[in-house]
């Protein structure tokens, strides 16, 4: 259960900071709101998922989702620059998740 929160707080990081964006910092309310909304969630699923895994494994995939979501939503719903740097990047943080996930024991 523990990597199952893991993912939804990753993807709930992905939500926040896109509503962080859309808050246009913090001067619009219903963005703003769901940002902190959001946070709280996140950070309340990844203390959970703590509670199991290592903090290394734990963090590493949290931020690694929720830095792989955002570089996917500002593509598709942001029309970011898409640069074969960028992309690699992406695979890089992707591939090192992985290996977090094949190297930890729970």
């Amino acid at each position: 259960m523990a990597w199952v929160y893991l993912i939804a707080a990753g993807l709930l990081e992905v939500l926040w900071a896109f509503t962080m964006k859309q808050s246009e910092g913090f001067t619009r309310l219903w963005p703003t709101v769901a940002t902190l909304a959001a946070m709280l969630l996140s950070f309340v699923l990844l203390s959970w998922a703590m509670r199991v895994l290592p903090l290394g494994t734990a963090y590493t995939i949290w931020t690694g989702i929720g830095a792989v979501g955002a570089f996917v939503v500002g593509i598709i719903v942001l029309d970011e620059a898409v640069t074969s740097l960028r992309v690699l990047a992406a695979f890089l943080l992707l591939g090192g998740m992985i290996l977090m996930k094949i190297s930890s024991s729970d």
